[in-house]
């Protein structure tokens, strides 16, 4: 296993964290779809397309095995996402006051669970290949989805809540977010796909560049990320100061 690369100079967030950035924030606004097993169709596809672009673009050419185990395409949504899907499905609740701020914040939290979970596994895979710990080889054997386990058992140890902050804070801004959420309570029976907006893909790059901007100010928080990854992996286990 080679060494870890030093560090880019801190003003320049390396480019393969903009991608990071980028999916982290479309994997977030895919609680927005409000078709069931659609939602979670395409936020698998967001997270493999990631996954996907971190290795090709070090030469690697991945086996879809080794694809859907880094993504962790098995994944399922969290608890919030669970809720605001049964919350849709009530058609015939009275659109309250106290159940529309409600729905809100389930809704955002929704998306920061998605979002959080796509930006610590990008990070750690795009980590995990500046360590070499993928190549042609290894892509082939066991160790994607060793990968995979080393940065499940990594981010359970990390208190995630100053990255988790800032994600709340950038998608409880989005225009996307309110106006979705808007055009459900509206009309509850609405829940057809819709067609995109021409300002979508711009609030989406603005909003990934805002997250990039915070994660290259939580540095520290990520290196010890790493510290953790690299301890699970090597099979040492955590730390006294883990969860």
């Amino acid at each position: 296993m080679t060494e870890p690369k030093p560090s880019p100079p801190s003003s320049v967030p390396p480019a393969a964290m903009g991608r990071v950035a980028l999916h982290a924030v479309a994997s977030g606004l895919t609680p927005l779809i409000p078709v069931p097993f659609l939602d979670d169709y395409a936020l698998a596809q967001v997270r493999e397309q990631l996954v996907r672009s971190l290795l090709e673009e070090r030469g690697l050419k991945p086996p879809d095995k080794a694809v859907t185990a880094l993504a962790g395409s098995h994944l399922g949504r969290a608890l919030g996402g669970r809720l605001v899907s049964y919350l849709r499905g009530l058609m015939l609740l009275p659109m309250k006051k106290l159940f529309r701020k409600v729905f809100l914040v389930l809704w955002v939290k929704d998306c920061v669970d998605v979002a959080s979970v796509s930006l610590h596994h990008g990070y750690l895979i795009h980590h995990a290949l500046d360590r070499g710990d993928l190549d042609h080889g290894t892509l082939e054997g066991d160790t994607p989805e060793r990968i995979h386990a080393a940065i499940i058992a990594a981010c359970a140890e990390v208190d995630a809540r100053p990255v988790n902050q800032a994600l709340r804070r950038l998608f409880a801004s989005s225009r996307l977010l309110v106006v979705e959420a808007t055009r459900v309570l509206r009309n509850p029976r609405d829940v057809g796909e819709r067609t995109p907006t021409p300002g979508e893909d711009t609030e989406v790059k603005s909003l990934a560049d805002r997250l990039l901007a915070t994660l290259w100010e939580e540095r520290g928080y990520f290196t010890a990320l790493e510290g953790h990854y690299a301890r699970h992996l090597e099979g040492r286990g955590p730390t006294a100061s883990g969860r």
